[in-house]
């Protein structure tokens, strides 16, 4: 079965590494934020100017002054800090962000990822997305594998316009984990319960299959 939201984001915090800064982008990644492992410390930026974002507050937290990138209430962490957007992005083209998660439209098989709304949709545009993946080494990008229409997104080549290219080199969809290198896909897990077929069905891109693909060790049932 694929992957929920929840379990999504789960999979990402495992990415997470003691000391990193990480940028979290709209949607999907957000969640990122209540599954950081336990151990570790990291410093989450939201680029409309917090450093050291926190879970998500319960109602006795709430601040509607406090929010992220994607006009969500949320806590901070011990340690954060508050600055306008210019400081912020100045950390990112700076290329002070060890890891950034976004999602995205497409990607395919070159590392190039799409990542525009459509005009007329709750977002316009691309936002910080540009500047994220020019100003990052260190990319995974969070998203379904095929569109609602069961079209697969992930591609030989985008056909929407470009956010950034030659800069995506790990994908998580809702169905695997996939490595982006050599001008191909390769799959490193696989969903729990999902078929290696399915995840080859669905994926437009050339795909390079290893003997074994473990299943993500993720928790079977999310709050």
């Amino acid at each position: 079965m694929a992957l929920s939201r929840e379990q999504l984001a789960m999979r990402v915090a495992q990415e997470l590494q003691d000391g990193y800064y990480v940028n979290l982008g709209i949607g999907i990644p957000t969640l990122v934020a209540n599954y950081v492992p336990e151990g570790i410390e990291v410093m989450l930026q939201s680029e409309n100017g917090l450093l050291g974002m926190g879970q998500f507050p319960t109602e006795d937290e709430l601040d509607a002054d406090l929010i992220n990138a994607g006009k969500q209430t949320v806590t901070m962490a011990t340690g954060a800090s508050i600055f306008d957007s210019a400081e912020s992005f100045a950390m990112i083209r700076g290329g002070h962000v060890d890891l950034t998660v976004l999602g995205a439209f497409e990607v395919d098989v070159n590392g190039n990822i799409a990542s525009y709304m459509v005009p007329g949709k709750l977002i316009k545009g691309m936002g910080g997305a540009m500047d994220l993946v020019a100003g990052a080494d260190n990319i995974i990008v969070t998203m379904t594998h095929a569109s609602k229409h069961g079209e697969s997104k992930l591609l030989a080549n985008c056909t929407l316009p470009l956010t950034g290219k030659g800069c995506i080199k790990k994908v998580l969809t809702d169905l695997a984990f996939i490595e982006i290198k050599d001008g191909k896909f390769h799959l490193l897990e696989r969903a729990p319960n999902v078929s290696v077929e399915d995840i080859q069905r669905l994926t437009a891109g050339e795909l390079v299959i290893p003997e074994h693909v473990p299943e993500m060790d993720l928790p079977e049932v999310v709050a």
